[in-house]
């Protein structure tokens, strides 16, 4: 009896049930990136058209300019989102990572020996600045238009917009240390219901006016942006505010990776936002006094306070997509050398890219607080907003190029052709947000200016530094001679000595010997090289190399998405059984301005001043602080 009744059900394979559970974890990471990368695109509805109709532009509302309007819209989202990023800048992944900084290595593995390498590595720093310069203004922005639905429910709670979105801000990164899949599993619902809101809003008011859907012809485009002249061009700056946050979902993907980002893109986001611009345009038409807040208009009278309150939600997710992204541009440029060592923790077992930077996330929030207290509005906001993010697409773009031509090895023209399909909208957008520098526009990019010049500083003292370091090498087979000669005492264990050299004597090994004039048994030269790829498979990461006189030579390589292990190295190397006999002797250097030829003064200190506030190698390295011994030197910089 029990034989029938388990020949009954339903057999269930390891490979089906494998299947199941990995459609699961696509949805998952689907609607996780719902809520981290989609957040700023999918909130612009908030304040966009009312900026593209804003008073200050002097563009009546009329059928004309609506259409046109709507078909700017249409046609950036498609151009710019669908198509460039979802389908073409998104193949350029780096090991499964995106961001401007992996394309930038991506696109320079091939130019390395060419002229070309020192600027395609200039625009992936100057493309990282810039998007760091806009991801500050985006949650400022984001949070600051939502509550301020308030003053249309209440006017008279106007006074409190300022302080309830500063206590929103503060609350919003408070949370970050939680990882970002944490963070995506609390917002994706969220996000979810606001597109399905945005859809229902915009399909409402679509269904009484369908008249608005004939601005899927690009024409009216063409034909707003000529009858207009200066002006139009005017409002195209506050068109590519449907846009800004594009950038971001290339830098997420490491986060959730390229098949659930476009998945939620093409299901749920474009689809919302779609008919969210057709609902407020057709709005529009019928009521032209609403372009002061078409949005919240849209609304019916007793839903606008749940529509606060979730637009509200909403926007506090938007912010997510640039601070995720400003993560993990910052762990790329640690790793590749553009910035100092800080601490880098990881949020989850499963996504490598997931991390948290708290030294971003701190900079990240003083300076968004900072903003929202010097302009007080989103409108004025919305008038800095898009300059810099307009530069980093344009960079993003010019590096596509290189990745299709010499990775990828389209032919030329192919690939120019596909760059100037989407460089040319893009000159178009920044010609237009040039006007907004005088208006706050300069905020960004001075913010930009000032991560560039800290990045390219360095980046070049690291270089200098390694050229001191080289005039007073002394190469290492003249060392080994040296010992051969004085004979010194031998103790027991064994010594590690990090060095970037491999060739000459690490200086602290010289110093020790100098000083103590005694050796281990067993001398370990580790050097840490990291790559330009994202990801380094462990059956290639070290080589080991037997040396005389118990000497060997460990290099290990490492991707810039990668945390180096020194302990854990060591031990699968075979190196040490365990770290009880082993110490890491790691030098300490204070660096000295002088006139030498090198960096200018200023730079000399500016690198001084990262160098005593980085994170210590003990710590970055994973090693043990009670295995480790330093030793000091001066470096005339």
């Amino acid at each position: 009896m029990s034989e029938t009744a388990s020949s009954s059900l339903p057999v269930v394979s390891p490979k089906t049930e494998s299947l199941a559970a990995s459609r699961r974890r696509r949805v998952q990471l689907a609607l996780g990136a719902l809520g981290v990368v989609y957040g700023d695109v999918g909130t612009s509805p908030l304040y966009a058209l009312r900026e593209c109709f804003s008073a200050t532009h002097g563009v009546p509302v009329t059928a004309a300019n609506v259409l046109g309007v709507l078909s700017l819209v249409i046609w950036s989202l498609t151009l710019i989102v669908s198509v460039k990023y979802l389908l073409y800048v998104l193949r350029a992944d780096n090991k499964g990572e995106g961001g401007i900084l992996a394309l930038s290595a991506l696109a320079s593995t091939s130019r390395r020996d060419t002229r070309v390498y020192p600027v395609l590595i200039g625009l992936g720093v100057l493309g990282a600045s810039l998007l760091t310069g806009e991801g500050i203004i985006t949650p400022a922005i984001s949070v600051l238009s939502a509550v301020e639905g308030i003053e249309v429910a209440a006017p008279r709670t106007a006074d409190w917009v300022i302080p309830i979105t500063i206590a929103i801000l503060v609350a919003l990164f408070l949370f970050q240390r939680r990882g970002t899949a944490k963070v995506g599993s609390v917002f994706g619902p969220i996000t979810l219901a606001w597109f399905c809101a945005l859809a229902l809003l915009g399909g409402h008011q679509l269904v009484h006016d369908p008249s608005v859907l004939a601005a899927v012809n690009p024409l009216y485009a063409v034909e707003f942006l000529v009858n207009n002249g200066k002006i139009g061009l005017v409002v195209l700056g506050s068109v590519f505010l449907v846009v800004t946050g594009a950038e971001a979902l290339y830098a997420d993907l490491g986060h959730f990776g390229r098949q659930p980002i476009r998945f939620a893109w093409f299901a749920v986001v474009l689809p919302g936002l779609l008919l969210n611009y057709l609902g407020q345009g057709a709005f529009l038409l019928a009521n032209p006094a609403a372009r002061e807040n078409p949005f919240y208009r849209l609304v019916p009278q007793w839903g606008l306070y749940p529509m606060i309150v979730l637009s509200t939600a909403a926007t506090i997710i938007a912010s997510q997509a640039l601070i995720s992204g400003v993560y993990s541009l910052s762990r790329q440029a640690i790793m590749l050398g553009l910035l100092p060592r800080l601490t880098i923790r990881h949020t989850s077992a499963d996504e490598r890219g997931q991390v948290y930077v708290g030294t971003a996330n701190w900079f990240l929030m003083i300076a968004t607080i900072s903003l929202v207290l010097g302009f007080g509005s989103s409108s004025r906001l919305a008038a800095a907003y898009g300059i810099a993010a307009t530069l980093t697409m344009m960079t993003t773009t010019l590096l596509a190029f290189f990745v299709t031509r010499f990775v990828w090895g389209w032919p030329l023209a192919r690939s120019l052709l596909v760059t100037a399909v989407f460089l040319v909208p893009e000159f178009m957008f920044a010609a237009a947000n040039v006007t907004k520098v005088g208006h706050g526009g300069w905020f960004p990019l001075v913010v930009g200016a000032g991560l560039f010049a800290v990045m390219l500083t360095w980046k070049r003292g690291r270089q200098v530094l390694a050229e001191r370091f080289r005039e007073r090498l002394l190469p290492l087979v003249d060392f080994l001679e040296l010992i051969r000669v004085e004979i010194p005492a031998r103790v027991p264990g064994t010594a590690v000595f990090m060095t970037s050299s491999l060739e000459g004597t690490p200086p602290a090994l010289l110093q020790n010997f100098l000083h103590n004039r005694v050796l281990h048994q067993r001398i370990v030269l580790l050097t840490i090289i990291t790559t330009d790829a994202a990801h380094v498979l462990d059956a290639g990461r070290a080589v080991l190399e037997k040396l005389e006189a118990g000497f060997s030579r460990l290099t290990a390589h490492y991707g810039f998405m990668e945390q180096p292990d020194a302990p854990k190295l060591l031990l699968d190397a075979g190196v040490a059984t365990s770290l009880e006999h082993v110490t890491f002797f790691l030098g300490r250097e204070n660096l000295i301005a002088t006139e030498r030829p090198g960096m200018a003064k200023w730079r000399v200190h500016l690198f001084a001043f990262l160098t005593r506030n980085a994170q210590s190698v003990t710590k970055f390295f994973n090693i043990p602080p009670d295995r480790v011994v330093e030793l000091g030197a001066q470096i005339e910089l």
